[in-house]
């Protein structure tokens, strides 16, 4: 149980409960190859069954922690900070994106969409699930629209996701990884057949990065 104050803090987005924190390669979507600080924040209430890190649902499991620290140590490393979950729209991100700009990072986000577009971005990858669907403030900003296609029926899905999202996000579909065996060959198929899609692969997967 959090004390008043830390709540309080967490309520605005001063302090986040904060997973990990790593410097990697990006490894999806359309930044894939470049180097990024990955701030993971805890908590999601989405619920994919496929989830690779489902340990970040439970945002109690995560300490609060001070914006300020999370910034001073993002700018020790990359010129770019991509912050993921988790949800992190689950949290209010105006404070932390806005110390990171003043930092002049670049500042990307990860989301489902599932919740209301909070911060200030230079790039939203919106990757929306089907049991809890995006936020039209997400659908309206999103730069990039990725996919994970588990079973046929995410070819379905992800046609219905084109249409909501803004006619300049760019369009990826992504194998899940324990499924990418049997649909990779089929979103090659689908790309060809229909190119204003691209493909995506979890390529930091295979370099075995984090």
């Amino acid at each position: 149980m959090l004390s008043k104050e830390i709540q309080l803090e967490v309520n605005k987005g001063a302090m986040l409960p904060l997973m990990e924190e790593f410097y990697t390669i990006q490894g999806e979507g359309f930044h894939t190859g470049t180097a990024a600080y990955f701030i993971r924040i805890g908590g999601c209430d989405v619920g994919c069954h496929w989830c690779d890190v489902k340990e970040s649902w439970n945002s109690e499991l995560h300490p609060p922690t001070s914006i300020d620290l999370i910034v001073a140590n993002a700018n020790k490393y990359a010129d770019t900070v991509v912050v993921t979950g988790g949800e992190p729209l689950m949290w209010d991100m105006t404070l932390l994106t806005q110390k990171l700009k003043d930092q002049n990072l670049k500042v990307h986000i990860e989301t489902s969409g599932a919740y209301p577009l909070s911060g200030s971005w230079d790039w939203i990858c919106l990757s929306p699930k089907k049991n809890k669907l995006p936020t039209e403030t997400v659908y309206d900003n999103a730069h990039e629209l990725k996919v994970i296609i588990y079973n046929k029926h995410d070819f379905i899905f992800a046609e219905e996701q084109a249409e909501k999202v803004n006619p300049n996000a760019i369009l990826f579909l992504q194998p899940e990884w324990s499924k990418k065996e049997e649909m990779t060959p089929l979103i090659v198929d689908y790309v060809m057949n229909n190119p204003k899609w691209r493909v995506s692969l979890q390529t930091h997967k295979y370099l075995n990065i984090p």
